[in-house]
């Protein structure tokens, strides 16, 4: 991750880097290649790293940092800010999703066929035109998304017969699909079959979802609360969040607050799911007093509230949080003091800080899941503050050879 490397990278590494693979205590001498480890072996052994042996971690690079940079009386600076982690996820749309959820039902089925659960006269329980129904939805997605988007004469009558058909073609095969997991509940099964059950079980709900969302939104007219929309079968935990950046970009992730200190470092992190800024500011806080001593802590105005302020401003030393709206004279006085102003402005240094991170392979989780999601988080703060512990250490060593350099006459 300090590398901005995918698993592939990984991968070459772990089989070709003679330093890499002594530290892995593998030997790489002689004629004969000693263990090769395959893309699989990798993803699944980083998986078994939790996420509260990266937060220990995490601490231990932290105090080593601040050892060599922090002054015995310096107090620590913390800014906290929070940006978007994205999933790897498609463009959301009701359309696709009804797509996805009929492709991904359809393979599972042909999967629970060919490790057994075949009908008796052997026709892959009705399925021997899943290509058929496939490339159908295919199609019928496309044309409906192209008169979505497109212009000409009669848009919504034409909407209207496309999503229709779309609709009847996706109501035949979950049909279908519940017939055959009845068919197939009837017949002894392994735990490997019951575990994909579980999914076909999975994909028949969001079936049922997206024809009830495309129905209702395309041919009723109806507006879709936000709540009820889902935008990714595969990632479900995705979160669709505009910041108000330019372009009215929209991210699809999770937003994670980072709190970050005058050297650099990454004290501490948290995956907010369902949470604004506002909702995390006193357990952000209260976690980082725990682990250190904390001189003074800015925010930004998301994180502000009246709750907020009356609750932190006797805990976290000198506290900068500016209040949105219209503000009173003791407020505005409270603002205009020098050393609020000071850290106000320092606190646009954790912009910098982010970036970095987004370079250390932070900007998009390749792992599926909301608990891979986690751990990839953590492993990516780790690989910054070890990255950024590297450094500090190298500009040690040069001012210690600079010190002894005989000086000139």
């Amino acid at each position: 991750m300090t590398l901005d490397a995918n698993y592939d990278r990984l991968q070459h590494t772990a089989n070709y880097d003679a330093i890499v693979r002594e530290l892995l205590g593998v030997k790489s001498y002689g004629l004969e290649r000693k263990k090769s480890y395959s893309l699989t072996s990798l993803k699944e052994n980083i998986q078994h790293i939790d996420e509260e042996f990266m937060e220990a971690l995490n601490e231990i690079l932290v105090k080593e940092g601040h050892r060599i940079k922090k002054k015995e009386e310096e107090e620590l600076r913390v800014k906290v800010d929070s940006y978007v982690l994205e999933s790897t996820v498609h463009f959301p749309t009701d359309v696709t999703l009804l797509l996805d959820s009929a492709r991904k039902a359809i393979e599972t089925i042909e999967q629970l066929s060919a490790w057994g659960g075949k009908s008796e006269d052997d026709d892959l329980l009705g399925w021997r035109k899943s290509s058929y129904w496939k490339r159908t939805m295919k199609n019928q997605s496309r044309s409906l998304s192209r008169i979505i988007w497109g212009g000409g004469k009669r848009k919504e009558e034409r909407i209207k017969k496309a999503s229709k058909a779309y609709i009847k073609s996706a109501q035949v095969i979950n049909r279908k699909v519940k017939e055959s997991h009845d068919e197939l509940l009837k017949k002894p099964l392994s735990s490997r079959i019951l575990a994909k059950m579980e999914m076909l079980s999975y994909y028949e709900e969001m079936l049922d979802k997206h024809i009830g969302l495309i129905e209702r939104r395309l041919i009723k007219g109806e507006k879709i609360p936000h709540e009820e929309k889902l935008f990714s079968i595969f990632e479900p935990y995705t979160e669709w969040i505009n910041k108000g950046k330019s372009g009215n970009r929209v991210e699809l992730g999770l937003k994670v607050a980072v709190c970050t200190d005058q050297f650099g470092f990454v004290l501490h992190h948290q995956v907010m799911q369902k949470q604004e800024d506002v909702h995390v500011a006193i357990s952000l806080t209260q976690k980082i007093k725990k682990r250190y001593e904390i001189g003074s802590l800015s925010f930004d105005k998301g994180y502000w509230s009246k709750e907020n302020w009356e609750e932190l401003k006797t805990e976290a030393g000198y506290l900068v949080m500016p209040k949105k709206g219209k503000k009173n004279a003791e407020e505005t006085e409270r603002e205009s003091n020098k050393k609020f102003k000071q850290l106000r402005h320092q606190h646009s240094a954790v912009e910098s800080n982010i970036n970095s991170l987004e370079h250390h392979s932070l900007n998009r989780c390749p792992d599926k899941g909301l608990s891979n999601f986690r751990k990839y988080t953590a492993l990516g703060i780790v690989a910054y503050n070890l990255h950024k512990l590297g450094n500090i250490l190298l500009e040690e060593k040069q001012k210690d050879e600079k010190r002894r350099l005989p000086r000139a006459a």
